[in-house]
């Protein structure tokens, strides 16, 4: 199918870049896995426009970009809330939307969040590496959006006016609680030390990034700890560093590690922690496999059951 130009790029905002669900099943050969930070918005993003749930969409950080619409559209913008505009008036989010020939998508005051996500109906046009369209500026594949670049797709109709319910909608907030599987290097690490992870309040670093999320505790340190065999590493890893301040692997973290792992954040509370932003605080408890995989089930039953609702609006 023939693309069509759909944005020039008038601004690209502090970092934007095309993102879909990452490059699965590449790890093992040491190939980043990247994707969007917040899966749960950026599906919610796919299913406003009706396209399938893991289409690429342009991933905004804090600061969007300045676009104008080259053909009509129809687009959604999901998560961080950072007041969408088209000719200076206000859109809403989290609902779909059309945009016509000149018309020029701004966003004005940030208000809280970090990522958000632009969705057009039928999709964007981009390069593919390794079977993901995913940008790993660390890595080579892809790059982020500059000014005067023309961005293409395939363009669809599309039905406009659809919003998710306001319980569908997360608030994001700068405080975090959130559920981690612990191990697997959990006879590494003392145990007075897996206490004291379980009881602290973390602040999350300002030199955090779409790697590693850097945590600070007070009057927490680690005096000895077992050396481990690198291994490979998931999203929402929480490696113990060698000062006892703990990091949480992103979505574009390394391919392997060898710091100790004293647990997984689970995959329905990942999305809250990408959210936050520098400053925010954050605290861990633990729960066992069988929650996490029907916390999962469940959201991923709601994501199915909305994807096929909106399929079906004609």
């Amino acid at each position: 199918m023939k693309t069509r130009e759909i944005f020039r790029v008038i601004k690209p905002g502090l970092l934007t870049t095309i993102q879909d669900m990452g490059r699965i099943g590449y790890q093992r050969y040491g190939v980043p896995v990247s994707g969007a930070m917040d899966t749960y918005a950026f599906q919610l993003a796919n299913i406003l426009v009706g396209n399938p749930r893991g289409e690429a969409c342009l991933e905004v950080t804090l600061t969007g970009p300045e676009l104008e619409a080259k053909t009509s559209i129809t687009i959604a913008i999901t998560g961080a809330n950072i007041e969408p505009m088209v000719n200076g008036k206000r859109k809403p989010m989290w609902t779909s939307f059309r945009m016509k020939t000149g018309d020029r998508l701004r966003f004005g005051k940030y208000q809280a969040g970090v990522f958000a996500y632009i969705a057009i109906a039928g999709g964007f046009s981009s390069p593919s590496f390794f079977d993901s369209r995913s940008t790993d500026i660390q890595s080579g594949l892809g790059k982020a959006l500059e000014a005067n670049a023309h961005l293409r797709g395939n363009p669809m109709e599309g039905k406009h006016g659809i919003s998710m319910n306001n319980y569908l909608i997360p608030t994001y907030q700068k405080k975090a609680e959130v559920a981690v599987i612990e191990g697997p290097h959990t006879e590494s690490i003392p145990s007075a030390y897996r206490s004291m992870f379980f009881e602290k309040e973390f602040t999350l670093q300002a030199n955090s990034n779409r790697m590693g999320y850097r945590l600070q505790a007070e009057d927490l340190s680690l005096e000895e700890i077992d050396s481990i065999w690198s291994d490979a590493v998931p999203f929402g890893g929480v490696q113990i560093l060698p000062n006892g301040q703990p990091i949480i692997l992103m979505a574009d973290r390394q391919t392997t590690g060898g710091y100790p792992r004293i647990g997984t954040i689970i995959a329905t509370d990942i999305p809250k922690v990408a959210q936050l932003v520098p400053s925010s605080k954050i605290s861990f408890y633990p729960v066992s496999i069988e929650e996490a995989q029907s916390r999962y089930n469940r959201r991923e039953m709601l994501l199915t059951n909305l994807s096929t609702f909106r399929n079906n609006i004609k």
